[in-house]
């Protein structure tokens, strides 16, 4: 029986789809897109044929007529949605519609651009007696925040933060940032389309961070890095210390005589 897939997309780069999500995408009989969002070259492993929807010029009551038409027309339905869809990737709503029009579907999760825009600069949201949490959020704007989720009110953990669709308020981010108790020369990092070919990276401090996002012209499509965890202070996990004993390998002290 057909179905709609849910497939994230990666973060960028056409490469970072998951094996799983490619092959669903080659075979699609029908693809809709985020358009303004997904990288546009991934549409190049659909197969020959394949009914294409930008979802940019559609409303949501379009987007699951297309689904239900199509699934009960036996057509296999790909809904291509940025990175992961679990993080900022409006499937609730969607999810919702299936249920109601009783329409079989599954999520095939992806590559976030927050795990993205970590790997591009080479940096690990947890560094031991570091950090070991990381905040993922974003700063209200058209959709509003809980004010219990204010970034001045997670500022005072000074824990690692990945601050999604926030870039064009970056002043605002840094003066709640900063009055929630990170200090001023805490390191930030921006990251414009991490993965994609032209991406930028920005680096940086609270107190100097905002000024250099405008002199690189970022007002979109940007992750802010916040956190200790990009700094120099680092040390070495546990795990694979020489002396550290675990289920599969014995410290090295217990084999002295």
């Amino acid at each position: 029986m057909a179905k709609v897939h849910f497939v994230g997309a990666g973060p960028g780069d056409v490469d970072l789809i998951t094996l799983k999500g490619y092959k669903l995408l080659s075979e699609a009989d029908v693809v809709i897109y985020a358009g303004s969002l997904v990288n546009p070259a991934l549409l190049k492993y659909c197969k020959e044929g394949a009914e294409i929807h930008d979802s940019a010029k559609m409303h949501l009551t379009e987007i699951v007529d297309v689904m239900e038409i199509s699934v009960k027309s036996g057509k296999e339905v790909i809904r291509l949605q940025t990175g992961d869809f679990s993080i900022y990737g409006s499937i609730r709503e969607q999810i919702e519609e299936m249920k109601k029009r009783e329409i079989d579907f599954d999520c095939i999760p992806g590559v976030s651009s927050f795990l993205g825009a970590a790997s591009s600069i080479g940096a690990e949201y947890t560094v031991p007696e570091v950090s070991q949490s990381v905040i993922i959020t974003r700063m209200a704007g058209r959709t509003p925040v809980p004010d219990r989720e204010s970034l001045r009110s997670y500022a005072q953990h000074q824990t690692s933060m990945a601050i999604f669709l926030s870039v064009q308020g970056i002043d605002k981010v840094v003066e709640e940032l900063v009055a929630g108790g990170y200090p001023v020369k805490t390191p930030a990092a921006v990251i414009y389309k991490a993965t994609w070919p032209e991406e930028k990276k920005v680096f940086g401090t609270l107190e100097t961070i905002a000024s250099k996002v405008v002199e690189a012209g970022i007002r979109k499509t940007a992750l802010i890095l916040v956190g200790d965890f990009l700094g120099q202070e680092f040390y070495y996990s546990k795990l694979y210390h020489e002396d550290f004993t675990h289920e599969f390998r014995a410290g090295k002290s217990s084999h002295a005589d």
